[in-house]
């Protein structure tokens, strides 16, 4: 398929104090194989040389791609910030990347390739590789510690993810189900969704400041996703990781989760924002535990909950919980 008959990529990038990393994020993209891209940057204000170096990338930038973006804004948080991408985006497809990581030169012709082979899938994702703050490949040990590769017992996030995960492997048909998400989020970096799914979902909201986590919830709900096994993607992890402020994190997920079951209508939503109110108590929605401590007796709400995950033929028995 020729670039002028491809279906348009839209590459966003929301761009954050990594003056170190962003040059080596946009030279991935201009090295990609798929040729229908356009790149759409947005420095959410950054105290560092983010911009500067983006402006340096620019004129490079637009003689490969059919259309580029590189805007400053003052710093608005990474919701406001990908609800400015979205809506400069004219591609069929998204490709989302944040500025510290490095897609595979191939990845967008993979992924954009299966999409449009798979009308009924909304997302596809390949695995991904570790990288330090050097680019150098490394693996994780089983608290997420970086080791070297050679001695790590996770080499890639599918090993981790899959470490947790309860139905086996990241190439079930069971991936990406909105079931298996409101239990925990499997979905890796790297991914390309469709860009109608998103603008008919509404794009992203600070209510639910977990936004990776959010966006995966409300894409399952309209349809399937697919997890590649070829490695399409470095994920960097070095000392600004937000993933490893672990108080933060635990705040964003808590309240990403009230927002999603007070969308959902969930029975017992209340309850969890009066227990997240009070203590801040981690919250992890298992649907078992769920109805034991909102101590629903009622068969039919019970049966509700499950039908909201996705597991309709779950409950066998009335005396399961």
């Amino acid at each position: 398929m020729s670039g002028n008959n491809q279906p348009l990529v839209s590459v966003i990038i929301p761009a954050y104090n990594h003056e170190k990393y962003i040059q080596e994020t946009i030279d991935s993209i201009l090295e990609q194989t798929y040729q229908n891209i356009e790149l759409l940057i947005i420095d959410d204000g950054s105290t560092d040389g983010t911009f500067k170096i983006m402006l340096e990338k620019q004129s490079l930038c637009e003689k490969r791609f059919v259309n580029v973006k590189m805007l400053r804004q003052e710093n608005s948080g990474t919701c406001a910030t990908l609800n400015r991408l979205l809506e400069l985006a004219a591609g069929e497809f998204i490709y989302l990347i944040a500025s510290d990581d490095v897609a595979k030169a191939e990845a967008i012709e993979k992924e954009a390739s299966f999409l449009i082979n798979h009308p009924n899938y909304v997302l596809v994702v390949g695995d991904n590789e570790i990288i330090d703050g050097k680019s150098q490949r490394i693996g994780w040990d089983k608290d997420q510690t970086p080791v070297a590769l050679e001695k790590a017992p996770y080499k890639t996030f599918r090993t981790l993810l899959e470490r947790g995960c309860e139905f086996g492997s990241l190439t079930s048909d069971e991936f990406g189900s909105y079931g298996r998400l409101v239990q925990n989020n499997h979905v890796p970096n790297g991914y390309m969704f469709r860009a109608q799914t998103i603008r008919h979902i509404g794009g992203f909201t600070k209510e639910a400041p977990l936004e990776d986590y959010y966006l995966m919830l409300q894409l399952a709900k309209n349809g399937k996703m697919k997890f590649l096994e070829d490695i399409l993607f470095s994920y960097r992890w070095h000392g600004g990781n937000t993933i490893k402020r672990k108080e933060y994190m635990k705040k964003i997920a808590y309240q990403t989760n009230l927002y999603e079951y007070q969308l959902v209508n969930c029975p017992g939503y209340e309850y969890w924002k009066e227990i997240y109110d009070k203590n801040n108590t981690k919250i992890k929605f298992k649907i078992g535990k769920f109805i034991k401590y909102y101590k629903i007796k009622d068969y039919r709400k019970k049966q509700k909950i499950l039908e909201i995950c996705g597991h309709k033929f779950v409950l066998k028995s009335k005396n399961l919980f």
